[in-house]
């Protein structure tokens, strides 16, 4: 897999529920809700080949949810806690006293501001994160001026600091990071990992490839029954 061009790592810078229902008496045996939050200027729709995968795997389509956001928002001051709100409907509507995230990209930067700084760290069983700007990344830098996304993502940023400061990988939750050395958006590669966490080298996929590649998807799928 080719690295990906600067052009295209510069324009990738630059899901809600339905109304709740009452949720149904959970079976014991019924696996824990996923819920996929996609990175930057993407929306929910990118996890479909990861949700068919999950689906073959045997995860009903009730425990499949993907969190849609505005990706030019504040990580801590927005984001954060609308993130908290979703994952109570999903947990409201399924009944599960728990849920596991997967996170692509900018998507780690509020699921794990959740997990760490908003209570998630009891209701976040395992959190995945793939390709996540989880130290920043330099590309950011590019659009950083006008965007307080870019800003969130940039290397020592507010938000990046506040990460990575004590345990980076804080409390029960289990925690798994996918980096690739042709990912052409996180800038180092070496961004991605995590202490504490079990992290994956998914081999030279480009950016976006991590959300389709069938072995990152098994991989991810064996961290979860972990």
């Amino acid at each position: 897999m080719r690295l990906a061009t600067a052009a295209t790592a510069l324009a990738l810078l630059t899901g809600t529920l339905a109304p709740a229902a009452q949720a149904a008496p959970r079976s014991a045996s019924a696996p824990i809700p996923v819920v996929f939050v996609h990175g930057r200027n993407a929306d929910p729709g990118v996890w479909g080949t990861m949700k068919d995968r999950f689906r073959q795997a045997g995860y009903p389509d009730g425990v499949l949810f993907a969190w849609g956001y505005d990706s030019s928002q504040s990580t801590n001051e927005v984001l954060a806690g609308r993130f908290a709100a979703y994952v109570d409907s999903v947990r409201a509507r399924t009944g599960a006293a728990q849920v596991d995230i997967v996170a692509h990209s900018q998507g780690s930067l509020p699921t794990r501001w959740y997990v760490k700084f908003g209570g998630g760290a009891a209701v976040v069983r395992h959190w995945v994160s793939l390709g996540g700007p989880n130290h920043g990344t330099s590309l950011a830098w590019a659009c950083a001026i006008w965007d307080q996304g870019c800003r969130d993502m940039t290397p020592n940023s507010y938000v990046e600091s506040r990460l990575a400061s004590g345990d980076e990988t804080p409390g029960a939750t289990r925690y798994a990071t996918f980096w690739s050395d042709c990912d052409g958006f996180i800038l180092p590669n070496s961004s991605v990992p995590l202490s504490g966490a079990v992290n994956t080298d998914a081999g030279c996929l480009a950016h976006n490839d991590l959300l389709t590649d069938a072995p990152t998807a098994q991989g991810v799928l064996t961290f979860l029954k972990q």
